[in-house]
């Protein structure tokens, strides 16, 4: 069995839903099909859930019903039967009329999720129908039967993979499943989400409980790029990355592919291709156990670093002085990116600064504490054996004309990475893309 995932603007509206239809049915293997919300949905239900937070109720329901007319229209493109027609138009009706409610009383904060959580729930019936009324057989799974994740906020692999095995046998045999990624609940039954991008995360844990053939990502670009395209004329899809390049690709700023959704497949050893729904004939990028040494295979670039540095005298030749530095972050679930050291002064970066100037008040006690805003961490990419000669001295001279603030390399065998001031983050990408994959531009 196969796993296709289609993001937002792959079913962003009825002419690109009957893309995916065709996609969907052009081979025989049974799959299971991810959807993502209609694209703008998700943005649009959390400008909601905030109109409803600020005590904006006629500005919400203006809002909502917008989007509903959005959908309405969406149907009537979408359908020829008139049976299934009418049956979507009522089903819209139900949505929106079940969002209206939470106008009428006091909005609660947790309420935000179970609002958002309609967009895929929309999405995965529309879809259904339409397979349906083109004559295949699909069956409706819903994902907050079987998506879960524990007190810690991570996937529940055991509970998944059971219920997942319990949900297709109920259901029965069918060439096509369809369900919603993103959604999920939490360990005490609540409507709960993946976060961003966590459709992309849904699709590979299901891949890993049914221990797919393949897991296809289907987005609206043909694969993971050398280089960042917004921003660089010449860039090209890379037709093949390890797991372990995939994964520092997505965590260092490629927005094609959540960033936590490569190790389930690495896991279960399952392949991943990434995929453009716009042209399904690109070959795309395939991601697998593949090794090649020495080989730099791509950038990317992670913006809104903050950098702190600590530096004291109580360091020098101390033992303990990092464990209690690296205990503050833990305290406030601050993940840290890049770690640099010296005999007197620690620097490290982060992307996460909800809880900045909690952590600035505790490091403090530790030493002079100083802060830089306003940065972006250029990761370079392959598989850098520590005999292979010469990649490092090819990375460095691409930023001759870049002030470099940070550099970590050895962490990982698979990404060296530079701390740069934003401002010269596309001299930087640009530069490398001239110097490492002889682009210009």
């Amino acid at each position: 069995m196969q796993v296709l995932k289609f993001g937002g603007t792959s079913v962003g509206s009825a002419a690109r839903m009957k893309g995916v239809f065709q996609i969907v049915t052009a081979d025989p293997h049974q799959k299971i099909v991810v959807l993502s919300a209609v694209s703008g949905t998700t943005n649009g239900l959390l400008a909601y859930a905030q109109l409803l937070a600020d005590d904006k109720s006629e500005e919400a329901i203006t809002h909502i019903s917008a989007l509903e007319n959005q959908y309405h229209e969406l149907v009537n493109e979408l359908y020829s039967d008139s049976d299934i027609l009418n049956k979507a138009h009522k089903f819209i009706d139900e949505k929106f009329d079940f969002l209206r409610e939470f106008s009428g009383k006091k909005f609660e904060l947790s309420e935000e999720k179970i609002i958002v959580a309609q967009g895929e729930l929309i999405s995965t019936q529309l879809f259904t129908w339409y397979v349906h009324q083109e004559g295949e057989k699909a069956i409706l799974l819903p994902a907050l039967d079987f998506m879960r994740i524990d007190k810690s906020s991570e996937p529940d692999e055991y509970y998944m993979k059971s219920m997942l095995e319990k949900e297709l046998q109920i259901a029965g045999e069918s060439p096509i499943y369809i369900t919603q990624g993103y959604i999920c609940r939490n360990a005490y039954g609540e409507v709960d989400n993946l976060k961003r991008g966590g459709s992309d995360y849904t699709a590979t844990l299901i891949g890993q409980a049914i221990d797919a053939e393949e897991i296809q990502i289907w987005t609206d670009i043909d694969g993971m790029h050398n280089n960042d395209p917004r921003i660089v004329q010449k860039t090209y899809p890379v037709k093949n990355l390890s797991y372990d390049e995939a994964a520092e690709l997505a965590y260092f700023g490629a927005k094609i592919l959540h960033p936590s959704c490569v190790l389930p497949a690495q896991k279960a050893k399952i392949p991943i291709r990434l995929k453009n729904t716009m042209d399904p004939k690109a070959e795309g990028t395939t991601i697998s156990k593949r090794k090649a040494d020495g080989e730099i295979t791509a950038v990317a670039a992670k913006d809104g670093i903050v950098a702190i540095k600590i530096k004291s005298g109580r360091m020098l030749n101390a033992y303990g002085f990092l464990k209690k530095i690296f205990e503050i972050f833990e305290q406030y679930q601050t993940p840290v990116d890049m770690v640099t050291t010296s005999e007197v002064a620690v620097s490290l970066t982060i992307d996460e600064t909800s809880r900045l100037s909690k952590i600035l008040l505790d490091l403090r006690h530790f030493g002079q504490v100083e802060v830089d805003h306003n940065l972006s961490i250029i990761c370079m990419v392959g598989n850098f054996t520590s005999d292979q000669r010469g990649y490092a001295a090819k990375i460095f001279s691409a930023f001759e004309q870049v002030p470099i603030r940070m550099i970590s390399y050895g962490g990982s065998k698979y990404n060296v990475s530079v701390l740069v001031d934003s401002t010269y983050k596309k001299t930087a990408l640009q530069a490398v893309n001239e110097k490492l994959f002889g682009l210009d531009g």
